[in-house]
């Protein structure tokens, strides 16, 4: 005797399949807990000294009391004589340091990642100054550049030369300081460029090679063109950092002699010892805005290019 199945109609089945399949359609609202935590992490270690120092600089506050004033601090922030030789300083000293960590950064990172001898012992020297404290390469160096008993010119006077007053001179003061600046932090760029340049196939070089390239068209052609994503990652970390510099600067030179070496942060702990702390605030929230105005088109704009390329 035979079984006849009864047929069901095309795009129907059983309750059960289709309560199933209704169920595979909700998705659990589950996993969005785990984002609870950082985002409670990040509105109270972010959003809310963000949104509390925008308020404070408009005020002239202290400890315990706070009158609101407008923009006032803001017109005298503006008014500081040393403003304009800080915001010129910054800007020199953000491109001045990020334009050498990419040139050297890209050059040792090509060296680093070539063949040569000692290549391991040669990648932990030049990424040590970057795990060694800012303030304490801050303090070593301005020993070391002390214009009669410093290391570096009595190096420089065993061979005839003269050396300058590379902290005291006005002229010569915020170079220097970019100097050390570089030197610390090259390494960090030299890893992200060697990273970058890793991470490139080798069928590149080989299709070059076979087609005569020497090594200057493989690094126009092949290098420089690839390892951009690196390129814009080098740029965007160390244009932050120099506009945002005030540790090293501090540590060196006080933003002196006078306010030669002065930029926006060490203005602005200026104000802060003098007790203006409504007038600090605002220097704070002008420069946050300004490093927004500046990273974030930036930034765009270098990810284009990465796309074009």
């Amino acid at each position: 005797m035979s079984t006849t199945v009864p047929a069901t109609r095309p795009g129907t089945g059983s309750r059960r399949e289709r309560g199933h399949d209704a169920t595979s359609r909700v998705r659990s609202p589950y996993p969005n807990w785990f984002y609870l935590p950082a985002a409670v992490v990040y509105a109270i270690l972010f959003l809310v000294p963000t949104f509390a120092s925008f308020y404070f600089s408009l005020t002239r506050w202290t400890i315990f009391t706070s009158e609101f004033i407008g923009f006032d601090n803001f017109v005298q922030f503006f008014r500081e004589p040393a403003l304009t030789t800080g915001l010129v300083n910054t800007f020199v000293y953000a491109v001045l340091t990020s334009g050498a960590k990419v040139v050297l950064g890209l050059g040792l990172g090509i060296l680093l990642t070539s063949q040569i001898i000692g290549r391991g012992y040669l990648r932990s020297v030049v990424f040590f100054p970057v795990l060694v404290s800012t303030v304490g390469i801050g303090i070593t160096f301005t020993a070391l550049m002390n214009p009669q008993r410093g290391v570096i010119n009595s190096t420089l006077a065993s061979i005839g030369i003269d050396g300058p007053g590379w902290l005291t001179d006005p002229s010569l003061a915020l170079f220097s300081v970019a100097l050390v600046d570089v030197w610390k932090g090259v390494g960090l760029a030299t890893v992200i460029y060697m990273a970058g340049i890793v991470s490139i196939p080798k069928e590149y070089y080989e299709a070059a090679r076979v087609d005569g390239a020497g090594p200057w068209t493989m690094f126009r052609s092949i290098i420089l063109p690839l390892s951009w994503p690196a390129t814009s990652t080098v740029i965007t970390l160390s244009l932050i950092g120099g506009l945002r510099s005030f540790d090293l600067i501090w540590a060196m030179t006080r933003g002196g002699p006078g306010f030669t070496s002065d930029v926006i942060a060490s203005v602005i702990y200026k104000q802060y010892q003098a007790g203006f702390y409504g007038l600090s605030t605002a220097g704070n929230v002008i420069l946050f805005l300004l490093v927004t105005a500046i990273v974030v088109p930036l930034t765009r704009w270098l990810a284009r290019k990465e796309v074009q390329l």
